[in-house]
């Protein structure tokens, strides 16, 4: 499995529960833009409509080669699911205040994966939480490591 690209905010703004591996059914030249690199994750997220779940403000920029057919920049994308995930990621997402959001994009046997978790919104507060968390994990880190050079 190698990375596309991950959206880093997700992690610093939701408190990430469950997490889903969906295929994204995509078009030729959208395969191509991946490949090349120019994919953009930041505003990500999935909604469920009728039955079928869908990958929506994915920026895949358009394939400059492309002859006649090209694509939207950021075209609402097929997810492929089980039916159960499907249901399971409904019954996450109709918790108040939760949403799903997409992780990360990365290849899996020459196939396009997208993760998708369900979110529930940090307040600021937890951001700052988290925050100290991190700096007293460092500072941890650093005097481990100063005591066993000696």
């Amino acid at each position: 499995m190698s990375e596309i690209a991950t959206n880093r905010q997700a992690r610093r703004d939701f408190h990430i529960g469950e997490t889903w591996e969906a295929g994204v059914a995509l078009k030729g030249t959208e395969v191509k833009s991946i490949r090349a690199g120019k994919v953009n994750l930041r505003d990500a997220f999935a909604r469920i409509d009728h039955g079928e779940v869908w990958l929506h403000n994915c920026d895949i920029q358009p394939w400059e080669s492309a002859s006649h057919e090209q694509h939207e920049a950021k075209r609402p994308r097929k997810l492929l699911l089980h039916r159960r995930e499907i249901d399971k990621m409904r019954a996450a997402s109709e918790i108040k205040g939760s949403t799903l959001v997409a992780l990360r994009l990365y290849w899996k046997n020459r196939r396009v994966k997208v993760e998708i978790g369900a979110g529930k919104g940090k307040v600021h507060q937890d951001r700052r939480e988290d925050l100290k968390k991190r700096t007293v994990q460092r500072e941890v880190d650093r005097e481990m490591a100063r005591f066993n050079r000696r």
